[in-house]
């Protein structure tokens, strides 16, 4: 298939999609509710002011004659709601908001007294009473407190807060797999690749909000099973032409460095950053020492938000990264002088246009563009063959939605659809003096992806909320695949105690990379690869109380043509392969607490099991499952995996956090025996000198306890947890 006539097929499916579906995708949260004085009539015409917790963002709006009020294009993230009418004493509640979602709040007016005083709900409303979605909720001031989230080449912020969420060589997982997507402002940033890149795909330090859904997602969201990272980007509206300078140092020549600045108008809003990172140990090492290990950094952030009309808004994003990684060393291997490299780079950029109507109508039109590349060079003394896999792949595409509230009901019809390009390049070459090159090939090839979905949440009574929909998805590449895939869920919420208990049955298609090396190696076997098709149902019960949020639920996810990937050598460089089938199944359960005094706390823990079944049906073809046909462990199958946390606010403007993480041992060898079980402890310790200068001290794995993580069995390699990390970071806050 050339690339010119997928490109033609690409367009021509987008014209079609924006001339039938007039309508684009949902990126915001909405927030309704209604007003009632002291008789419990409706209150027309009272004043709601919806705010951000955390900037100077806010939207405005009055009541109708049924006493309802609504703001469509709410950003995910912690809102103050106020609301006040003549003659009633004014009141606010905070309530947190997830993209695609409704929220739905109700004021009580108390007539004013003589003095009129703003009641006000301090603690948040956790649980969403409407939605089967299993989700969690990181904000900045996680990020910046806990321990190493904040570095840039750490994904802490989820592997802290999200339950069954690990890193295992070098590859982020969530329940069980690694097919995980990434969105900026609810856009995605599309990368078919699976496990090709070992560089995370933002900067912690340039998140507002990270929205990590898991698990019973809706029609629009979720071909990937396992994970969705929703970042909603620091905007600018939290500051006033300031700036913020960020240097630290530390163990192993360690620096992570950031300068950010931004500003805002009541119109205008713009946020940027640039950083850069170094550390002489980089990635998971194969033996307990390091050797071998640097990694280097520079990238670029910028986000633009501009109100052209209260009913118009454009957001512009984009960033810019380069990552550098010397792929470590055995001991063995350092005396033999084999230096291998891996080199990434990865560029995006998007746009949305947000249009509210009167009549709680959303359209929002998202064109989109990522560039990714991920770059292995096995080094001149390599032994036998000097291996090079190189990759470069461009996306180029768009989403849309249109969101339509109207009385109990909340709908949402859209689509995404995006043409991908890659040149992939692959070499043998002879190292032993004696035999002749291997292999030397390279090829382009292009595909496309269409995708439509329609999404209805109706709230059946005060109690029940029915949430369905159906994705159905074009996959056009080596190979031509179609998929309709429901999505049925059920949120119940238990008067009096307002618990809110869910349950979701679903099916997801997850599109194939585009290539893998099927016809590049005479001799060794290799199949195309196919789309994975998941089923997945869930049941879970979110409890808040006293501003505590209790979540817990059991999950089961059955997988055809599962994506995994085989190692090569230790390089943590990965071809993709498919098992013919995997079953993830597990309890989970989530806790956050109020600040209780000077205290917070969280935790996430996980019980689960990750299993395969049959043999490879795609890419390499090395491996003999079991003759009986029993399920075997994956490699990365860990049975029990808890993070625990707190913070503590100390007197003259210090504090300390700390977070404990205990896992139970990923598998060792073919198994079915495990490693043992691996407890770390990582602390922080901060204190800020006026509103301009902070310190923080961090320290991760304090114990220095450097247990094995995983070995060469399967598909994964060996690796090692790291070593101790002692890093002082200065912060340094000025006006321009």
């Amino acid at each position: 298939m050339s690339f010119a006539f997928v490109r033609r097929d690409f367009v021509a499916t987008v014209l079609i999609l924006l001339s039938a579906v007039a309508a684009f995708a949902t990126i915001f949260g909405s927030v309704r509710g209604i007003i009632h004085d002291p008789q419990h009539r409706p209150v027309q015409g009272a004043k709601v002011v919806l705010r951000s917790t955390t900037s100077d963002w806010k939207q405005e709006t009055q009541t109708n004659t049924n006493g309802a009020f609504l703001f469509t294009a709410v950003p995910a993230g912690v809102y103050e709601a106020t609301a006040s009418a003549e003659g009633f004493s004014a009141e606010s509640k905070q309530i947190q908001v997830s993209s695609g979602t409704g929220s739905e709040l109700h004021f009580q007016f108390a007539v004013a007294g003589v003095e009129q005083k703003v009641e006000v709900s301090a603690l948040p409303e956790l649980v969403n009473p409407s939605s089967s979605t299993t989700q969690s909720l990181i904000s900045r001031a996680d990020i910046a407190n806990t321990p190493g989230a904040d570095r840039a080449n750490s994904l802490a912020m989820i592997t802290d807060f999200v339950p069954g969420a690990y890193m295992v060589h070098d590859q982020l997982h969530v329940r069980g797999g690694h097919q995980t997507s990434w969105l900026v402002d609810g856009v995605p940033v599309p990368n078919t690749n699976i496990a090709s890149n070992v560089g995370p795909q933002f900067d912690p330090k340039d998140i507002d909000y990270l929205e990590v859904q898991r698990g019973g997602y809706s029609a629009e969201y979720g071909d990937r099973a396992y994970g969705t990272f929703n970042v909603v980007p620091r905007s600018g509206f939290e500051r006033n032409n300031e700036g913020e300078l960020i240097a630290s140092y530390g163990t192993y020549n360690s620096t992570d460095n950031q300068l950010n600045f931004g500003s805002h108008t009541e119109k205008f809003a713009y946020y940027g950053s640039l950083s850069g990172n170094r550390t002489e140990m980089g990635l998971e090492t194969p033996v307990a020492k390091t050797l071998h290990d640097e990694a280097w950094g520079l990238s670029g952030f910028g986000s633009v938000i501009y109100n052209i009309t209260p009913s118009d808004q454009l957001r512009i994003v984009g960033s810019g990264r380069g990552d550098d990684y010397e792929v470590p060393n055995t001991p063995e291997q350092q005396a033999d002088g084999i230096r291998d490299n891996q080199t990434e780079r990865d560029s995006f950029l998007n746009a949305t246009w947000a249009h509210t109507t009167k009549k709680g109508l959303l359209f929002t039109l998202s064109p989109f563009y990522h560039f990714n590349s991920a770059n292995f060079q096995g080094g001149a003394n390599d032994t036998q063959v000097i291996s090079t896999d190189t990759r470069a792949s461009n996306y180029y595409g768009g989403q849309g939605a249109l969101a339509i509230t109207r009385g109990r009901h909340n709908a949402r019809v859209g689509f995404i659809a995006f043409g991908e390009h890659e040149d992939h390049s692959f070499g043998l070459t002879a190292n032993d003096g004696i035999s002749p090159d291997a292999l030397r090939q390279r090829h382009g090839i292009g595909g496309n992806i269409e995708t439509i979905f329609l999404e209805e949440s109706f709230k059946a009574s005060e109690w029940l909320t029915l949430n369905g929909g159906v994705r159905l998805t074009h996959f056009s590449g080596l190979i031509n695949e179609n998929a309709a895939d429901p999505r049925l869920g059920a949120a119940i919420r238990i008067p009096k105690i307002g618990a809110v208990v869910r349950g979701f049955y679903g099916r997801y298609y997850q599109p194939p990379p585009l290539d893998t090396l099927n016809g590049l190696v005479d001799g060794v076997g290799f199949l195309p690869l196919r789309g994975e098709r998941d089923e997945q149902w869930e049941v879970g019960i979110g409890i808040p109380f006293k501003g505590w949020a209790i979540d817990g639920g059991y999950f089961h996810t059955f997988a055809k043509n599962y994506f995994d990937h085989d190692a090569l050598g230790n390089s943590n460089i990965f071809f993709p392969l498919t098992i013919d089938r995997a079953r993830i199944r597990g309890w989970e359960a989530t806790l956050r607490s109020p600040q209780i005094g000077r205290v917070k706390a969280h935790l996430a823990y996980s019980h689960q099991y990750a299993e395969g079944r049959g043999g490879v049906s795609g890419g390499l073809t090395d491996f003999v499952p079991p003759e009986d046909g029993s399920y075997f462990f994956l490699d990365h199958d860990q049975r029990d995996t808890l993070n625990f946390g707190f913070d503590v606010n100390l007197p003259w403007r210090s504090w300390v956090s700390s977070n404990v993480l205990y896992g139970s041992g990923f598998l060792a060898g073919d198994g079915p025996a495990h490693f043992p079980g691996h407890t770390t402890l990582d602390l922080s310790a901060g204190k800020n000198f006026g509103e301009r200068w902070g310190l923080k001290l961090t320290a991760t794995n304090v114990f220095n306890d450097r247990y094995q993580l995983d070995e060469a069995n399967t598909f994964g390699g060996t690796h090692f947890y790291d070593a101790r990390r002692v890093a002082l970071q200065v912060r340094y806050k000025f006006h321009y």
